[in-house]
């Protein structure tokens, strides 16, 4: 017998590819048939056969504060009785852009003097890239295995046999001689980092890294790293990109550069990327960065971008909403029940003799299914994976949504109290034991 679940994936499948809008969301790395949501309040999803479940997905992080947060409900709603899309400038558009740029600082330091609004994360990053490009006059790009800075042709590349290869591309459809313009190194080694600049580093344009990487699990950068990524780059004329669509805002009032900088850890990236919980929700994501360099963007600077439905009035309504809640308060409880859930997910993994690691950047957090936190791409490759889809349906069979892969990161919310956090704690022993019976 068949729920709505099954019904609506067999539909979708006959008019989307593959039944979904977006690859993760089709189950294709633990089976099953995905959970179609129809709703979802505070830390709760229920999905279109009416279970509910604790969510620990979160739209994948814009949820700072929990699902339909009243106060952002009720200014976007607001803000559409007065229209959904003008494709000109609004105040609110203006307003955002100076809350962002004043939330991400130390002290007196402020990487962000301008902010440009797009729609996605995806969108961020490939403008911040072509703003490297028009800055330097340089082509090549420096990134990282593992990492993911959204769907844009150079982005989508393989690693080529050496540090100093130009890279193929990871996807079909993805011309040779634009992947060929990327240079995929290893994370967290400063000697590929080293190599690389030292046979193109007249020719990089830029470094693009994930501020901490949460995209092949969570994986943070060793101590010092980051600052390593902004020297190196800098004495070869080249910028750094730090991509936060993820990170910002979610770890930390200032995102995770913010972070690393109350840590002592103190560098500059040139271009910082924005998505998640910088549009509450909604589609909505940004960069910014120093005056000298987001001023080349038009109709300022030679360096074209542009989008109908940037600065949106409803995305940004829950932008603003949502990030003026984003009080330190609101980033204590989101670390305390992050670090409450991750606490007993190591406990019950130890316990059901799994071996396992559980890596944290902020309070974000994923546990790997080997013996130590991996620190590459190659790493996170190497582990016991088979464990997690049995241990994912032994979590939703309790009521707790799970991400549908083993490459993702934790996300907790201001919403989950301690009803919820109790729930999630009597799944995890269960799950545990799911993966320890697991064979390859």
């Amino acid at each position: 017998m068949t729920d709505r679940n099954d019904d609506l994936f067999s539909a979708a499948r006959t008019v989307i590819p593959g039944g979904v809008n977006s690859p993760v969301r089709a189950y294709g790395s633990v089976g099953g048939t995905p959970r179609f949501l129809a709703s979802a309040k505070g830390a709760t999803v229920t999905d279109a056969a009416g279970n509910e479940y604790v969510d620990l997905v979160a739209s994948w992080g814009p949820a700072l504060l929990g699902h339909a947060q009243p106060e952002v409900v009720a200014a976007v709603q607001e803000a559409a009785t007065r229209g959904l899309s003008f494709g000109a400038p609004t105040e609110g558009e203006v307003e955002l852009a100076a809350l962002i740029a004043d939330r991400v600082r130390f002290g007196e330091v402020r990487p962000i003097e301008r902010v440009r609004l797009v729609s996605t994360g995806t969108e961020a990053t490939m403008t911040a890239i072509r703003l490297a490009r028009g800055a330097t006059g340089r082509d090549l790009l420096v990134k990282f295995a593992g990492h993911y800075h959204g769907h844009s042709d150079g982005l989508l590349a393989a690693a080529g046999s050496g540090v100093a290869t130009l890279a193929l591309p990871g996807s079909a459809g993805v011309p040779a001689p634009i992947a060929a313009q990327t240079l995929v190194i290893d994370y967290n080694d400063p000697d590929a980092l080293a190599a690389v600049f030292a046979e193109h580093g007249d020719r990089i344009a830029a470094v693009i890294v994930e501020a901490a990487a949460a995209n092949m699990g969570v994986v943070p950068p060793l101590p010092g790293f980051n600052r390593l990524l902004a020297d190196t780059a800098h004495a070869h004329g080249a910028l750094l990109i730090l991509d936060e669509v993820l990170t910002g805002f979610r770890v930390y009032p200032a995102g995770f550069w913010g972070l690393q900088a109350a840590a002592g850890e103190d560098y500059l990236p040139d271009i910082i990327t924005f998505g998640k919980v910088v549009g509450g929700g909604m589609p909505l994501a940004a960069l910014g960065g120093r005056a000298e360099v987001m001023d080349m963007l038009a109709p300022l600077g030679p360096v074209y971008q542009a989008g109908t439905l940037s600065g949106n009035p409803l995305s940004v309504a829950a932008g603003l909403a949502t990030l003026r809640l984003a009080t330190p308060e609101v980033y204590a409880t989101v670390d305390a029940a992050a670090a409450r859930v991750a606490r007993a997910l190591d406990a019950a993994l130890t316990d059901a003799g799994v071996t396992h690691a559980v890596a944290h950047a902020g309070n974000l957090f994923s546990a790997s299914f080997r013996a130590s936190a991996p620190r590459t791409y190659a790493e996170a490759q190497a582990q016991e994976s088979f464990r997690y889809a049995p241990f994912f349906h032994a979590m939703r069979e309790q009521g707790v949504a799970l991400p549908p892969s083993v490459f993702e990161a934790w996300f907790l919310t201001a919403a989950h109290g301690d009803e919820e956090l109790q729930r999630i704690e009597a799944a995890l022993p269960i799950a545990a034991a799911a993966a320890a019976a697991a064979t390859a």
